[in-house]
């Protein structure tokens, strides 16, 4: 089982998922494509990669391009792809519990106008 460290926050844990799909769909993207992909600086990029790295959710291997320069192929480990899952169910529970405040949220001013616009149809009476 893959440990949770402390700076694993829905932030982390949210950018954490999306790079790992990335490698799972395209494990020939460098860093630097990985970074533009997600939107990301290049440093942030490598420092979310390197975390992966240390936590042994992801290995490289080297291949040579045909311009005859070395890069890397990224691969999820089998604890990877097991964290990647993990990842995506806990993302998907907080996005459901957030989506229920929300509709909550929504009826309760759909509610608030119904009554205010009621009210306003209504005549005042005056004593």
């Amino acid at each position: 089982m893959v440990e949770h460290l402390p700076s694993d926050e829905p932030e982390t844990q949210g950018a954490h998922l999306e790079l790992l799909s990335l490698i799972e769909q395209h494990p020939e993207y460098s860093q630097r494509r990985l970074a533009q992909a997600m939107g990301i600086s290049l440093g942030k990029a490598h420092y979310l990669l390197k975390a992966l790295f240390d936590k042994g959710l992801v290995k490289a291997g080297n291949f040579r391009r045909s311009d005859s320069k070395l890069s890397y192929l990224y691969a999820l480990t089998p604890a990877g792809v097991r964290h990647r899952m993990q990842l995506t169910q806990s993302f998907l529970r907080r996005k459901e519990q957030e989506f229920e405040l929300l509709r909550a949220e929504i009826d309760r001013l759909r509610t608030a106008l119904g009554q205010q616009a009621a009210g306003s149809r209504s005549p005042d009476t005056v004593s």
